[in-house]
């Protein structure tokens, strides 16, 4: 009986022993989570400041795309005036060459 007793009383101490180890075990790696853990929410908020950051350079650059846009339309449209008023000189020239044309040909005719 007594070495009954004894061999319940090792094996219990057996699994005492390895209960303690697997609780260290776990506290070592619960730790090491936390420090993970840590971690990983330090990178999420510095990727969220630097997302926000680059939403406002985006921000930033649309505005200054749509400033430079605004420009390039009216500098455009300037320049499709003076085109167009190019142009109707040039037609009034070619008119007038015409009629000079005409001039002449009715001069060399008597008429």
């Amino acid at each position: 009986m007594v070495q009954h007793v004894e061999q319940n009383l090792q094996l219990m101490t057996k699994r005492a022993v390895k209960a303690e180890n697997n609780a260290t075990k776990l506290k070592q790696e619960n730790a090491l989570l936390q420090v993970q853990l840590k971690n990983y929410k330090t990178e999420n908020e510095a990727l969220r400041l630097g997302q926000s950051a680059s939403l406002a350079v985006v921000k930033q650059n649309a505005d200054v795309a749509l400033q430079n846009l605004l420009t390039v339309i009216t500098n455009s449209r300037s320049s499709i005036k003076q085109l167009v008023s190019g142009a109707e000189s040039l037609q009034l020239v070619a008119d007038l060459l015409k009629s000079i044309d005409r001039i002449s040909e009715v001069s060399e005719d008597g008429r």
